[in-house]
């Protein structure tokens, strides 16, 4: 008896094992098919002049300049308005809050937004920043907009990467005297800090692809002119591909798929910077712990 139900658990376990390959096979026959063809249509149009060069009717002379400077900018102020709130959010949750009914809301309400579909940012952005606030459809409101899309993944990500260090080294701190501020700072974060700056890393990377929140706020899909301030109007990379990719001429696909290409560059750079710099610190932070 024990053996026909060794031998079942083995058979479930072959059968799992066999539709697990398959569905990791499927999906990356399919990621590189979709590689495999942008890179087919991309490449010709991938130039120097392409990166340099304003939007135009004529798909031959379009290029992606505004787009890129457009990407920039929100990226940029997304990054000064959501880490240093995110981080700070996350090291408070952690170390002082306390547990009780209002915090206990709060930390599910992060998980909960965290995984809330993105084109509603879009549009809490559109009526918070846009309307109510009077930014109208600017850099400032897409890059708020943004900074929220982003803000609960650092909080858990800060949450995870302090909850990661052993317990000794906290109460050994404690044990010696240190505020709870200086433990924080000496010790704690030294040692979180990889895992924190991978997560900041690869949340910068998502907001720099995300297309539907910008939208949303009203995100140009033409436009002639070079951002001028965080007030001006703006366009970016996701944006403009999407405006080539619903155009009916097949020249406008092919501006697409490089515009696609420098996404998934600046995307792939991004991650492996986020790889480089967490070994890096890594190293560091496990000698402080011993």
């Amino acid at each position: 008896m024990k053996g026909q139900t060794l031998s079942r658990k083995k058979t479930r376990e072959r059968i799992f094992f066999v539709l697990a390959a398959f569905a990791l096979l499927v999906s990356l026959l399919t990621l590189f098919t979709l590689l495999i063809t942008t890179f087919r249509d991309g490449l010709p149009r991938f130039n120097w002049k392409f990166l340099a060069s304003y939007p135009s009717r004529n798909p031959e002379k379009a290029g992606i300049l505004p787009a890129v400077a457009g990407s920039v900018y929100v990226t940029a102020l997304t990054v000064l308005f959501a880490i240093p709130i995110g981080v700070g959010a996350g090291i408070y949750l952690e170390e002082y809050a306390e547990k009780n009914r209002l915090n206990d809301l709060i930390e599910m309400s992060i998980s909960t937004l965290s995984g809330v579909p993105s084109i509603l940012y879009g549009m809490l952005g559109l009526e918070l920043f846009a309307r109510a606030l009077g930014f109208g459809r600017t850099i400032i409101t897409g890059a708020l907009t943004l900074a929220l899309l982003v803000l609960p993944i650092v909080i858990v990500t800060t949450r995870e990467s302090i909850r990661a260090v052993p317990p000794s080294l906290r109460e050994a701190a404690f044990a010696v005297g240190a505020t709870r501020w200086q433990v924080i700072k000496d010790h704690l974060l030294p040692v979180a800090f990889p895992g924190i700056l991978t997560g900041v890393i690869l949340t910068i990377s998502r907001a720099i692809g995300e297309a539907a929140p910008l939208i949303m706020v009203g995100a140009l899909t033409f436009i002639a002119f070079l951002p001028r301030g965080v007030l001006s109007p703006f366009t970016a990379l996701p944006i403009q591909i999407f405006n080539w990719v619903s155009r009916p001429q097949k020249a406008f696909h092919a501006n697409a798929a490089a515009g696609i290409i420098v996404l998934l560059a600046v995307t792939l750079a991004l991650n492996a910077l986020a790889i480089f710099l967490r070994n890096r610190y890594q190293k560091r932070a496990a000698f402080r712990a011993f």
